[in-house]
């Protein structure tokens, strides 16, 4: 029997409704994150999610993604030469309004576009994310962790590598959130500045948020390297080098809004260092959440989930 349009259309509709609900059996699909009534947000009273609906993680025609500024150079005293960053401007962008800003760190042999591009995860789970109100409009910035004189990078060791992006640190005070600040309505108070990472990137967010209290009030590691401070990881190599000698002690006013570190079961590098500044950071009274996450490795497809976690939260 032919079938007509109209009963075409009637099946195509209940595919697509039998495949959403078969997806949604299989995942979480989040709501807005709001305060409890009568309190403020409180974003350690949420749980986090690593089975998060696929949909946000997919291009659709429907959503504004919002404006990706590549390239943007800039003079860096700290590298003595022009480094360049990647802003997304959210969907919907004001220039007359002012907003909170994530500076986004890539991991070891990446570079200043691998999160923030017009194809890239975090630029399309951001979109969707904002689309669908489970984030704040903010402004995204991913920055390049190599800190020397460009012509002299393919020539540098992994060791030098390392150290020049331990440079970063004070680059991104010195010359970076300047750069940034001048040139883009955001906000300059702790509350609206975040910083996020993964694996050597998020080593780094971990120092810059430690050593710039006053600066950063959101702070996310994705499987973050050793060289944060001192550990028996990879010891004797460049790996385990530390950057501070302990996460400094903080007042009322430098405590992190949130801390929030994660580590996939079958990540091969990271899992003992993560969770060893999860047993310091506790020791300490530091509050945080630190999760580990089932089977999970040290790839872009628990990068995205980590950020959908981070993203529902911040600037909350």
């Amino acid at each position: 029997m032919k079938r007509n349009g109209y009963q075409a259309a009637v099946c195509a509709l209940l595919t697509a409704a039998l495949l959403l609900l078969t997806a949604c059996k299989h995942s979480f699909v989040p709501k807005p994150l709001q305060a409890r009534p009568g309190e403020a947000f409180d974003p350690y009273a949420y749980e986090n999610h690593y089975d998060v609906y696929e949909w946000l993680f997919r291009k659709h025609a429907s959503v504004d993604y919002g404006t990706v500024l590549r390239d943007q150079s800039y003079w860096s005293s700290v590298a003595g030469d022009y480094k360049q960053c990647n802003v997304l401007l959210p969907s919907g962008f004001n220039e007359h309004k002012t907003y909170p800003v994530m500076y986004v760190v890539h991991g070891f042999w990446g570079q200043h576009g691998d999160q923030i591009d017009e194809g890239s995860y975090l630029t399309t789970l951001y979109g969707n994310m904002l689309h669908r109100g489970l984030t704040v409009p903010m402004i995204l910035v991913n920055l390049d962790m190599y800190t020397d004189p460009a012509a002299d990078k393919d020539q540098k060791s992994d060791a030098e590598l390392r150290a020049s992006y331990d440079k970063v640190i004070q680059e991104i005070h010195e010359d970076l959130m300047p750069f940034i600040e001048a040139n883009y309505p955001v906000s300059k108070d702790r509350k609206d500045t975040a910083i996020a990472g993964m694996s050597e990137g998020g080593a780094k967010a971990l120092c810059i948020g430690f050593t710039l209290p006053e600066e950063f009030g959101w702070i996310a590691a994705f499987a973050p390297d050793t060289g944060v401070i001192p550990t028996d990881f990879y010891k004797g190599s460049f790996w385990s080098e530390p950057v501070m000698e302990d996460f400094p002690a903080l007042t009322e006013e430098t405590t992190p809004y949130y801390l929030y570190l994660a580590v996939g079961t079958k990540d091969p590098y990271n899992v003992d260092c993560t969770l060893y500044y999860r047993d310091v950071l506790d020791r300490k009274g530091i509050r945080n959440q630190t999760d580990l996450a089932e089977g999970y490795a040290h790839k872009t497809t628990f990068w995205r989930q980590c950020f959908y976690n981070f993203l529902a939260k911040v600037f909350k």
